[in-house]
């Protein structure tokens, strides 16, 4: 079958100048002497005893460690080699949309990209594990490419590359032997008991990569995640201090898959952060700077420094100007998971008080499965009935059904999982449904990405740009339907309820 999957690269142009941003733009216009007066000022300012009585190792690690009043760090990080972002999706088989549609890479061929490059680590952080059909009880040939990624794991010790995987505990994929044979090959595994922890599970899709390439997005390591769930990702090339700060959050991960660990009260400051909301890291990306920070769930799991993952989506939504955005595979304001039950309005609000208050359009797009859960309808339905053309207050809510075809017989999947957020500011790929459990008990992280809109002679578009031409495309194509319009649909579990009520 051939691919409609178009590259779509990542550019951008800052609308705000500070100082930081002009020595950058000084480095790459080839004034080191500008540079070095800065540096020098900056540093005969700073008390000489900070680095006393230290040897060059200790003097070598501390310069590597981010200090929040530091601003000779956030400097450094202008010298950085360029980094270059990838927008990854899977589209599931047999959707066809229009020819001129543009689509991001392939979610398959940026993972085995990285895979190819990995020449010392790879660590993973992943709900679950299913590589193969036999892992669910299925038989079905389209789970060849996940045996694919699945074989190259498996030869990435007598390469010499370290793997390391953490995963949630207890598995949910209670019929799967990929990590069993993935150990037998070297593959260092743990479990990490959320349940027993926060009462929670380990949602994170994370990837680290000789620590300087990194991916985060929608996709399991499943295989359906590659040809039968519609998924949105990034990658993140050549960029180490961004990887080592996704690395703390890995590493949080995997000393907590210690049998008998508990959550430190504080962290260790080995896991502390200065890169986040107030203080993004300013990285160079295909030429220009961008800012990007990694928030994180839960509370418990966020170090000193660590933007927490619901203020992250709470900051993108109330500093939207023009529009909101959102693509999620389950919306409820509510616990789903804890009893009892408990209402939950935050992002509700958040969104409402943004249309109202602020004019600011938004509109939501939500999946709609065979296992989706009915219960979601009624409150769609509210933010949806949330028109005022009049007064220019607009919420608009479409649900994404993927059509089953003759995939029938395999269990959670034709499911769109996305779950991101694009503004006129910023670009948000997270790991979370959007309900009150996903951000107080469970794993999960997002990457947040300031971009402005590149000029209109570019050849290329910032990550922003190009998550908008994919909402674009999603919200407007046959697979997006009205809630007044969605009719009996087998493919949509909200079909008869919402043609009865609405």
């Amino acid at each position: 079958m051939s691919s409609p999957y178009r590259n779509l690269h990542d550019n951008y142009v800052p609308n705000h100048w500070n100082w930081r941003e002009l020595v950058f733009y000084a480095v790459l216009a080839g004034c080191p002497f500008l540079l070095g007066v800065i540096v020098y000022v900056s540093l005969v300012d700073k008390p000489s005893h900070e680095l006393t009585d230290l040897g060059d190792t200790d003097r070598d690690n501390i310069q590597r460690q981010w200090d929040p009043t530091d601003d000779e760090h956030r400097r450094r990080c202008f010298a950085n080699d360029q980094c270059r972002m990838v927008l990854a999706e899977s589209i599931p088989l047999y959707m066809k949309y229009d020819d001129n549609a543009t689509f991001g890479l392939p979610m398959y061929k940026v993972w085995k990209d990285l895979l190819a490059k990995a020449t010392n680590s790879v660590d993973v952080a992943s709900f679950y594990w299913t590589l193969t059909g036999p892992d669910i009880r299925v038989n079905s040939s389209t789970d060849q490419l996940g045996r694919d990624i699945l074989e190259v794991f498996k030869e990435m010790p007598s390469r010499n590359v370290s793997v390391r995987v953490a995963v949630s505990s207890p598995s949910v994929a209670h019929d799967s032997t990929d990590l069993d044979v993935l150990q037998t090959k070297g593959v260092q595994v743990r479990m990490v008991n959320f349940g027993r922890l926060t009462k929670g599970i380990l949602h994170t899709k994370l990837w680290v990569v000789d620590m300087k390439h990194i991916y985060i997005g929608s996709a399991n390591m499943d295989w359906r995640a590659l040809t039968q769930v519609k998924e949105l990702g990034a990658v993140i090339y050549d960029c180490p201090l961004l990887a080592q700060d996704l690395q703390k959050i890995f590493q949080s991960y995997w000393v907590m898959g210690d049998v008998n660990a508990s959550i430190p009260d504080p962290w260790p400051p080995s896991f502390d952060t200065s890169i986040n909301r107030e203080n993004p890291l300013l990285v160079n990306v295909s030429g220009v700077a961008s800012r990007i920070y990694i928030s994180g769930s839960p509370p418990s799991f966020c170090p000193n420094g660590r933007t927490r993952d619901l203020d992250a989506i709470l900051s993108v939504i109330k500093e939207a100007e023009q529009f909101i955005d959102v693509a999620v595979m389950e919306y409820f304001p509510t616990s789903r998971f804890t009893k009892p039950q408990s209402y939950w309005p935050v992002l509700d609000d958040a969104l409402k008080k943004s249309a109202f208050e602020r004019q600011v359009p938004i509109r939501l797009l939500v999946s709609c499965g065979r296992d989706t859960d009915p219960a979601m309808l009624p409150f769609l339905k509210s933010l949806n009935d949330l028109q005022y053309p009049s007064e220019n207050i607009s919420i608009e809510v479409r649900l994404y059904i993927v059509p089953v075809v003759n995939q029938s017989s395999i269990p959670y999947a034709r499911v769109n999982h996305n779950k991101y957020m694009v503004t006129d500011k910023v670009a948000y790929i997270g790991t979370s449904n959007w309900s009150a459990d996903y951000f107080n008990t469970t794993a999960g992280i997002g990457l947040v990405v300031s971009q402005d809109s590149t000029s209109p002679a570019s050849m290329s578009r910032t990550l922003r740009e190009q998550m908008r031409v994919v909402f674009e495309r999603d919200w407007n194509s046959q697979f997006a339907v009205k809630l007044s319009n969605l009719s009996h649909n087998p493919d949509c579990t909200f079909a008869g309820l919402a043609s009865s009520n609405l």
